[in-house]
């Protein structure tokens, strides 16, 4: 690796420049430590501003993914380079599924950024470059990516609670590289860098990037500033997502008629912005224009909309609910009437209504039992069977199983909380009236 005859830029500058002021105090700086050439030239620079101009201290983390035969020889060259320079260096060993390609990418960048979660740094240093930050882009418009995904790397950002910080993404893969020579850095080679076949990016990097540029001198900047103008359009997008959220949802849920008020692309954001409140990962475009078709369609009221990672997202009453998975709940219990039963997969609640259960009830025992089949509820107009009930309120199958019922001692059946207490208990004015609010699913097959 022979210095270029142009004296290189000096880098360093670059980095204190780019050191947002919000940053600025007390924090734990940590560096993503690969061994490749961008993390050990921003090993060095981090290393000059602690010891030449009073920087902050900082600490390396190298993430062994186990994926190359070298990985371990990557790790004594790391030791290396962080003891010489006193840098404290923290190894974590991650396993990654081998699903290859962009797959296997997007597994391994899971597993760096739980591995940064983990030393609990409020800023991790990255060593994306400006070269990087196009190859994004162009792999963002070739996988259909809206604003957010074309908006690609911002120099800070805030990920689960640490910030991530890119200091050298306006500065090429060339200026580094001669940087490196000038200041006689080692750093090791990874050979999946060269594989072209299997990963989109080093294709793009190995066999487009080049041609363009020299079709497109100015490549790079149309591409950063393509960047900029997706980043303030995703922002004005959420911004309006997050004033439309405020206004349909009803805490964990959202309220049908106001949703359906808007146009169909705020009803996405929306969604959007609601999933990701609930800590979800966000669905493909094809399935969320699937789902808001359902909750469009009034054959959506008795049917479970999505089975969506860790919850369940239904229609009920007029508003979407996510709830999520409970193990089966041991029956039968008892409830005191007028105080909130609490469970696993829901509230049994008292509120004052007309034609609830009579006032000298309250304090009284009730069992709370599930459906068994062929319950039938007195009403006015005849004895109802339950299930119709429940079909009649359009109370998702998904419920009804382990929606509690209320019974006497002799086995009577006094209400179905929310939707009927039984005409010849009922109080002739007002009433305990029994209300079940479901906040999970309970895991059984639902044939009903």
């Amino acid at each position: 690796m022979a210095a270029s005859r142009k004296t290189p830029p000096d880098l360093l500058d670059t980095l204190i420049q780019h050191w947002p002021d919000a940053l600025s105090g007390q924090c734990r700086l940590e560096l993503a430590l690969s061994g490749g050439m961008d993390s050990v030239v921003l090993l060095d620079l981090l290393c000059r501003w602690r010891d030449e101009r009073g920087g902050p201290a900082f600490s390396a983390l190298h993430v062994h993914h186990g994926l190359s035969a070298q990985a371990d020889d990557w790790v004594r060259a790391c030791e290396d380079w962080c003891r010489a320079r006193q840098v404290p260096l923290r190894v974590v060993r991650v396993a990654v599924l081998a699903g290859g390609g962009d797959s296997l990418e997007a597994e391994a960048r899971k597993a760096r950024y739980q591995a940064f979660a983990e030393g609990g740094a409020e800023v991790i240093a990255l060593a994306h470059h400006a070269d990087d930050q196009s190859e994004t882009v162009l792999l963002q418009v070739l996988r259909g990516g809206g604003p957010r995904a074309l908006a690609a790397m911002p120099l800070l950002r805030e990920h689960q609670g640490q910030q991530l910080w890119r200091p050298l993404l306006k500065v090429g893969r060339t200026s580094l590289a001669a940087y490196a020579a000038a200041r006689q850095l080692q750093w090791v080679e990874d050979d999946s860098n060269a594989d072209t076949d299997h990963f989109l990016r080093n294709f793009l990097r190995h066999e487009v990037m080049g041609r363009l540029r020299q079709r497109t001198p100015a490549l790079d900047k149309q591409l950063a500033r393509l960047a900029q103008r997706m980043a303030d359009a995703a922002e004005m997008v959420d911004a309006l997502a997050a004033m439309d959220l405020a206004q349909v949802q009803r805490g964990r849920e959202l309220d049908l008629p106001a949703l359906l008020t808007l146009s169909d692309a705020r009803q996405r954001h929306v969604v959007l912005a609601w999933l990701a409140q609930l800590g979800l990962s966000l669905p493909s475009p094809e399935s969320l224009h699937s789902w808001l078709a359902q909750v469009r369609s009034a054959a959506a009221a008795t049917q479970p909309l999505l089975e969506y990672q860790s919850l369940v997202l239904l229609r009920y009453r007029q508003r979407l609910l996510a709830l999520p998975r409970v193990a089966p709940q041991p029956w039968p219990l008892c409830c005191v009437v007028g105080e909130t039963l609490c469970l696993p997969h829901g509230e049994l609640q008292w509120r004052r209504a007309p034609g609830g259960l009579p006032d000298d009830w309250h304090g009284r025992l009730l069992d709370v039992l599930p459906r068994s089949g062929g319950e039938k509820l007195p009403l006015k107009v005849g004895r109802k069977p339950v299930k119709t009930v429940f079909q009649e309120a359009g109370v998702p199958p998904q419920l009804r199983l382990d929606w509690p019922l209320l019974e006497d001692d002799a086995g009577e059946l006094l209400a179905v909380p929310s939707l009927g207490v039984s005409v010849l208990h009922a109080a002739a004015g007002e009433g305990w009236w029994p209300q079940w609010l479901p906040l999970a699913i309970v895991s059984r097959p639902v044939n009903d």
